[in-house]
């Protein structure tokens, strides 16, 4: 029988670009520019934001914001905390998140580096965030017990319902000819959790529409290269807007 990890395994594992696509390409698909990520000056009012807030309550402490990128999670909780810990592979979006800090008079401090491999260096935290990574783990048990032990008081964790890359199977079909397998979606996030004997809260919410895609970060993303950002355009006025159903696990 497959255990709700192996299953998560096996859809991450499929996701992947093959490697004779990747290897004709121009540039990264993985590419992100920090700037992109800055938080925003005003927080926005979210589920993820209320559960971090519930895990506070009121009592201020450590926020450890794995997978931070700009610091969007914990600095939209900042004014309840003492201390912001921002952890991210890449060097840039710690920049982003140490400027963002800074600006705002904000105590933090930031560790470089893979989740749950740099965890003993993180250290423990009253609350532990951890927005838009999940799907980017193929080896999930590791990751969420990580998450756990790092949390004095509470895990708020926020993923898209499904696979956020997904709406983007017909146009590999499209442009590749390539039929994307399943994507995992927060349903199996939950699974994995609940096998490993932890109950969370779920919140399922959603986000307004989104703006319309940048062609030159699709065309980028199906590893195309730039002169044919034209029919990745025509192709993206084809697609309807699509609205962004988020899920909150806190536990």
């Amino acid at each position: 029988m497959v255990t709700a990890a192996g299953r998560w395994r096996e859809l991450q594992e499929q996701r992947g670009i093959p490697p004779e696509i990747v290897a004709r390409a121009p540039e990264s698909p993985w590419k992100h520019d920090p700037k992109h990520f800055g938080a925003p000056e005003q927080a926005h009012d979210t589920p993820s934001r209320d559960a971090a807030l519930a895990v506070l309550d009121g009592a201020g402490g450590a926020v450890l914001d794995v997978g931070c990128g700009g610091g969007s999670a914990s600095l939209a909780v900042a004014g309840s905390a003492d201390l912001l810990v921002g952890v991210d592979h890449n060097p840039g979006m710690l920049e982003v998140f140490s400027a963002d800090c800074t600006a705002r008079g904000v105590t933090f401090r930031t560790v470089l580096g893979e989740w749950p491999a740099v965890a003993g260096e993180a250290g423990s935290a009253d609350a532990v965030l951890c927005h838009h990574v999940g799907y980017n783990t193929v080896d999930f048990p590791p990751f969420l017990l990580a998450l756990t032990e790092a949390a004095r008081r509470g895990v708020v964790m926020e993923l898209t319902a499904r696979h956020p890359m997904a709406w983007l199977d017909p146009l590999w079909l499209r442009f590749h000819g390539l039929r994307r397998a399943e994507p995992a979606t927060a349903d199996d996030a939950v699974a994995v959790l609940v096998e490993l004997g932890i109950t969370p809260t779920v919140v399922r919410w959603r986000r307004p529409a989104r703006l319309p895609e940048d062609p030159e970060w699709v065309a980028r993303r199906l590893c195309l290269p730039p002169q044919r950002v034209g029919e990745v355009a025509a192709a993206l006025a084809e697609i309807p807007p699509r609205a962004r159903d988020t899920v909150t696990l806190s536990w």
